[in-house]
């Protein structure tokens, strides 16, 4: 299935384990919670976000398929 939309609700403790799992989508910097890259094109990078939320500690990270 192809994500649409991907986003970090509240509660990101900036482990960095998003970025090392998919730095084409997110980014994190010192200080701040992780984000969100703006306008990636999800379509192959379906398993990296989906490995990025599983791997998340505080499971923040949502996807959502077509």
């Amino acid at each position: 299935m192809a994500i649409e939309r991907v986003w970090i609700e509240e509660g990101c403790i900036s482990c960095g384990l998003s970025e090392d799992n998919c730095p084409e989508v997110f980014q994190v910097k010192p200080g701040e919670s992780s984000k969100v890259i703006e306008g990636v094109d999800y379509s192959g990078l379906e398993e990296k976000i989906k490995d990025a939320a599983n791997a998340c500690p505080v499971q923040v990270i949502m996807y959502d398929e077509a």
